[in-house]
């Protein structure tokens, strides 16, 4: 009886399991721009996109209230909403379903401004120059004359900016607004903000800091010179509605009331200044006297185009103790978080009134233990030392404890280094690191039986968040700026690893606002003039064609690529006029590099001609016949020159055959068909001829490992992603890097950042050629993928995962005896093939099935969602 009882309560159990799972929707993560339930959306007619558990096609419907507006069925998991155009400042319900037997799938999104005209605040500032330097308060009270049922914040800055409301900060967005060319672009930010909303006295509150658009730093990229600079300003409005259904507009005006407090200076190049002494306690709160304050003043708007900030925010990652502190004195001490990040550092402090506090920020130490800066301060150029480098200062009131933070800074670090003018009690627990990037989903996870090429990995995620601040920069410390080139090269790596596509599309918008007449963009965007002249040949602005077209492949949306389009044709004729035999002499050529030096002609003239195939293949998408047909013609016409100029036809040797040379010209499909398998073995030779050993610089990383793996050298790659010993990735990470760094060598004299992104390509290739997975051009976005593996001997395994738009594709191998256990799965609505690599002896089998010999099986195609499991008998080697 009693084995009864417990089959049959195991029955129940899982006959409710089986009707649970059944009432589970089919279809998940709706997303409207991209985005969960955003709010603020300016485009009228949106991108819709979700997930499907199943093959079928999708019922898409949107709702006004209780009222449908639109409804469609689409076999697609990504749809434009072609509907009534959708009106500004509305919230709208949409749902998907599979079908009538499943539950539909819900989430909603509401509108902003969408024009200009539709929003009624003024821009204001306070009366102070553009050299003051304590940050500005603004406040405004006001009563409440009903129950507010909704309420809504909409905010925009020329600068930066804090959000209060009764007391508190709104959000948990950090350095808001995102980085733009402020004299043509501003973005707003949308907050529900009913729940801190009271229905009596209430007190808006607003912060301003400087941010890049009032840089009063001074270093090498004149931002202090910007033709936008000025005393920070914004715009705001509170949109009420009340129980009775009424509304009612709060709007920023002369009538706030405006002063200053603790924040005493703030830079986001240097750190930033408190004086507590200063603070206006309560200025945020109701019951506060602001009698000494005075009225703002109305400004002009710093841009015509202001849009909404679709796109995820910069947030707090992790809080991160100090592993170690050194005490060096009562008033001197050194802490060390374990790990280089950017972020900031929050410190509890209690001292006696007007003790002054220094927190100085780097990524390594004096032998003596005390923090260097000398790798990271090369570029700043100060007037004189009221601003030192990456170091806040607080000065304390007497009244504490008191936990200190930045409010508009980040800073590249591993070590803190704390020195008081009066002696203090710390301990190790006073102070923590606060990790910050842009807050992209993770779309990846991978690793390996090798523990270095795990470590790697890591390392090259680590880099790629701390250098993703709203816009792609190189690093966080020393310069902070979006260098077109480390971004271009470490897309890939983005894209597999992080869903960062609202990051992308909003720096190629930077990209369109930052292109001249003539076509041409400077080396770093967004700029305040400098890097038209210097650095910005096609090896690094090649982003305006290389991200959007990569966007396109990971992400199966011609968006970005349909918008950049006329950009990308300018800036190709700009190039096409300067080099009319078909060879690009400028640029910064393979920066860094070990000891050979590519020509900076070979390498410009390469990404020239992959700017060209991009352009034409976009003219073909978008449907340019014309274009498409003169594009690949000039494509064509680029590549004979280049080989005539640069290629040995007997002995597939390009130049010099130096490593990058090889590579670049294998990776970017410059190389004849007919000449690969001599070109990629003169690779191979050198590669050996140089001990095995790495000898590129910064383009060299993007196709090195690449072309090994494409054309038959894939243990070669291995064993130079694996490397130990200097000059590699492994040298840097057994000497305790936990980021990537600048350069090969540890001690460099210059260029030693020890956290930049400009080398990750290398975590793009582990999943490309490890693990095997790429997306496929002619169905692009992972609605079809290629699966191959990159068996070799020099690992026992892999396993790697990448959330596609249509959910997980994952691919796990291993060495079973003399074979190999392949697992894939693919997501629903999506089909794969699989490249065995098995040759004609070899065994291939499914689930144990033997299915035949390789030569029948070199690919299989997968076409429903996995797991399937493939054993491949190999050879003994």
């Amino acid at each position: 009886m009693f084995h009864v009882r417990k089959f049959l309560a195991a029955l129940t159990a899982g006959c409710w399991a089986l009707i649970a799972q059944a009432q589970q929707p089919a279809v998940t993560n709706l997303r409207c721009e991209y985005l969960s339930q955003p709010l603020g959306i300016d485009n009228p007619h949106p991108r819709l996109s979700w997930e499907g558990a199943t093959s079928n096609s999708f019922t898409v419907q949107l709702y006004y209230q209780d009222s449908l507006v639109w409804s469609i069925r689409t076999p697609d998991n990504r749809i434009v909403y072609n509907g009534p155009a959708l009106q500004p400042f509305t919230a709208y319900q949409w749902q998907v379903s599979a079908s009538q037997n499943t539950p539909a799938a819900h989430s909603s999104f509401e509108t902003g401004r969408m024009d200009a005209r539709n929003w009624k605040g003024q821009w204001i500032s306070d009366h102070h120059p553009i050299d003051f330097k304590a940050a500005p308060l603004f406040r405004k009270s006001f009563v409440s004359p009903k129950k507010i049922s909704s309420a809504r914040a909409y905010i925009s800055a020329a600068g930066l900016y804090e959000l209060h409301i009764n007391g508190h900060k709104i959000g948990n967005h950090l350095l808001d607004p995102m980085f733009t060319r402020f004299d043509k672009r501003l973005l707003y930010i949308a907050y529900d903000v009913t729940k801190d909303l009271q229905e009596k006295e209430n007190v808006i509150g607003v912060i301003l800091g400087n941010g890049w658009y009032n840089l009063q730093s001074t270093a090498v990229w004149n931002f202090d010179k910007a033709p936008w600079r000025n005393r920070p300003a914004f715009c705001m409005e509170l949109h009420l509605t009340f129980s009775d259904g009424s509304q009612s507009i709060i709007t920023s005006g002369p009538d706030w009331k405006t002063a200053t407090g603790e924040i005493t200076f703030n830079s986001i190049y240097t750190g930033e200044h408190q004086d507590l002494r200063l603070a206006q306690h309560g200025w945020d709160a109701p019951g506060f006297n602001d009698q000494q304050w005075t009225n703002a003043q109305t400004r002009m708007a710093p841009a015509t185009v202001i849009t909404s900030q679709t796109m995820v925010p910069i947030t707090a990652d992790s809080i991160l103790p100090a592993t170690t502190i050194r005490t060096f004195s009562d008033t001197n001490w050194v802490f060390s978080l374990g790990q280089n990040i950017a972020g900031m550092s929050r410190i509890t402090l209690d001292g006696t009134a007007g003790t002054v506090v220094r927190l100085k920020h780097g990524e390594q130490l004096y032998p003596d233990g005390h923090v260097d800066q000398s790798n990271i301060d090369v570029h700043y150029r100060p007037k004189d030392n009221s601003d030192p480098f990456q170091t806040d200062i607080y000065i304390l009131d007497g009244k504490g404890p008191h936990t200190f933070t930045p409010h508009f800074n980040y800073k590249g670090f591993q070590y803190v280094e704390v020195t008081s003018s009066k002696p203090l009690q710390l301990t190790q627990g006073s102070l923590h690191g606060i990790r910050m990037h842009s807050a992209v989903p993770t779309a990846g996870h991978l690793s390996t039986s090798n523990s270095l090429l795990n470590l790697i990995w890591e390392a090259t995620n680590n880099s790629y968040l701390s250098n993703l601040y709203g816009y792609p920069t190189d690093c966080p410390q020393r310069e902070k700026n979006g260098w077109t080139g480390d971004a271009h090269i470490a897309s890939e790596t983005g894209l597999y690893n992080f869903d960062g596509i609202t990051v992308y599309e909003k720096w190629m918008n930077d990209h369109l606002d930052e292109q001249q007449a003539n076509g041409v963009f400077p080396s770093i965007m967004p700029t305040g003039g400098w890097g038209y002249e210097w650095g910005n040949g096609p090896d690094w602005t090649s982003t305006i064609a290389i991200i959007p077209w990569n966007l396109y492949l990971y992400y199966g949306d011609t968006t970005a690529l349909g918008r950049c389009y006329p950009a990308i044709k300018r800036y190709v004729d700009q190039i096409t006029s300067r080099s009319p035999d078909g060879l690009c002499s400028w640029g910064l050529g393979d920066w860094v590099p070990v000891k050979s030096k590519t020509p900076v002609p070979f390498t410009s003239t390469a990404y020239y001609y992959t700017d060209v195939c991009i352009l034409a293949k976009a003219a073909r998408l978008l449907g340019h016949t014309t274009d498409y047909e003169k594009y690949s013609q000039l494509a064509q016409f680029i590549r004979d020159a280049f080989n005539r100029q640069y290629l040995d036809s007997r002995t597939g040797i390009y130049d010099q055959g130096y490593q990058t040379e090889q590579s670049v010209a294998l990776y970017w499909k410059l190389a004849p068909d007919s000449l690969v398998g001599k070109i990629a073995a003169a690779l191979a030779k050198r590669v050996k001829k140089d001990h095995n050993q790495l000898d590129v610089g910064l383009l060299g990383t993007k196709t090195i490992l690449n072309a090994l793996s494409e054309n038959g050298y894939h243990d070669l790659a291995v064993q130079l992603a694996s490397a130990h010993k200097e000059p590699s990735w492994g040298w840097w990470i057994t000497n305790g890097a936990t980021t990537l760094y600048e350069n090969w060598p540890i001690q460099a004299k210059s260029d030693l950042s020890r956290n930049h992104i400009m080398f990750g390509e290398i975590g793009a290739w582990m999943y490309k050629h490890l693990a095997g997975i790429r997306p496929d051009e002619s169905q692009p976005g992972f609605k079809h993928m290629i699966i191959q593996p990159g068996f070799t001997t020099e690992l026992d395994s892999v396993k790697a995962s990448h959330h596609t738009p249509y959910g997980h594709v994952s691919v796990k191998w291993r060495r079973v005896g003399i074979g190999m256990e392949v697992t894939i799965a693919i997501p629903a609505n999506t089909s794969a093939t699989f490249v065995t690599q098995a040759n004609d002896k070899e065994n291939v089998y499914v689930d144990g099935k033997f299915l035949g010999k390789g030569a029948q099986y070199k690919t299989i195609e997968i076409r429903e969602p996995g797991p399937v499991t493939y054993l491949l008998r190999m050879p003994t080697r």
